[in-house]
């Protein structure tokens, strides 16, 4: 309680101190941005059949038409907007054939009326990705399958840097004006895995590699943990819309809005929703419609990568978890629960 306090007190004076950066879009032109959507609703999404981003990027296991049964279940809950992982080694496979991946992904989306968010790096779970075959879940396992991009301690070999920002210019170039694409968000939790300030190197760089370009769509990347003060202070002052994560309970939630609020610009929380944590539909997703702050929670369909179970609580005989950690659906389907389904919905005006 004492490191969230402090936190918040101290993001409190960076909202009143902190210039914007050179380019950082500026608060008036931010709001402008978020005034012409609808309030933004979705999930962190990849189909039930894919255990990590590469299994879901790769030309030999993207499956269009499970994404395509799947999106509709989220048009039907009046998800307007999803967030979705890319990979840098599906790229690097094949730039051209990735880039077309993408844009049929953003066709399916576009007849589902949903305007994704598109994550570049991210610093969670497996540490080396290979491409190829990806590996089989383990039993009751949280994310088993999981992979970091570029990958530790990939993320501070600075000789793969220039390959990376190829990766980055080529992608956020080829889609810098396609209105179907809502976001660019940089990177995924930087620090995470006990990474820590090493990471800090990197998330600059792709920040520096996102203005060269300078995508008509906002970048930013998200809050996460309060006590990586560095991290903090660097992606509120260079992210055009502020996005944080947050899986607690409603009271120490709502705090984090009311300082992130102070430094004036949209917010969207990137992830949410944890049940046994106390982070439910019911109790967060009114809150966060309420602050006019968009909601995405992690998990949509019960899959591969195994998030109906908790990060800290695995049951290795695969047994079903007395409560779903995450995901709204089964995957024929059917809600895990019908009543936050019905919450949803009520709450997109669905």
């Amino acid at each position: 309680m004492k490191s969230l306090l402090r936190s918040l007190i101290l993001l409190s004076v960076l909202a009143i101190s902190l210039s914007a950066s050179a380019q950082q879009w500026s608060i008036e032109k931010a709001n402008e941005w978020y005034s012409k959507h609808a309030w933004l609703a979705g999930a962190d999404y990849i189909p039930a059949n894919a255990i990590n981003q590469l299994e879901m990027w790769q030309a030999d296991t993207f499956d269009p038409a499970t994404i395509d049964k799947e999106l509709g279940w989220a048009e039907g809950l009046g998800f307007n907007t999803l967030r979705v992982y890319l990979h840098s080694l599906a790229w690097k496979q094949d730039p051209d054939g990735f880039k077309k991946r993408v844009d049929r992904f953003l066709g399916i989306c576009a007849k589902h009326k949903i305007t994704p968010i598109f994550v570049f790096f991210d610093d969670c779970w497996n540490k080396v990705p290979k491409p190829g075959k990806q590996p089989e879940p383990q039993t009751g396992i949280h994310n088993s399958g999981w992979m970091q991009d570029p990958g530790q301690p990939a993320s501070n070999d600075v000789t793969i840097y220039p390959m990376l920002e190829k990766y980055v210019t080529d992608v956020l170039t080829h889609f810098k004006d396609d209105k179907r694409i809502l976001l660019w968000d940089l990177y995924n939790e930087p620090g995470n895995s006990g990474k820590k300030d090493s990471s800090l190197v990197l998330l600059k760089k792709v920040f520096e590699w996102a203005r060269k370009v300078n995508p008509s769509q906002p970048i930013s990347a998200g809050l996460w943990d309060w006590g990586l003060e560095k991290f903090n202070v660097f992606m509120a002052q260079n992210s055009d819309i502020i996005t944080y994560h947050n899986y607690e309970e409603p009271d120490r939630h709502r705090r984090v809005i009311q300082v992130l609020k102070a430094f004036g610009r949209p917010m969207i929380c990137t992830e949410y929703m944890a049940r046994t944590r106390n982070s439910y539909f019911s109790n967060i997703m009114p809150m966060l419609k309420r602050y006019n702050v968009g909601a995405i929670n992690w998990g949509f369909v019960s899959g591969k990568t195994n998030t109906i179970f908790a990060w800290d609580t695995p049951l290795k005989d695969g047994s079903q978890p007395k409560e779903w950690f995450h995901d709204i659906f089964h995957p024929d389907g059917t809600p895990y629960r019908q009543e936050e389904v019905d919450l949803i919905r009520k709450l997109t005006n669905r």
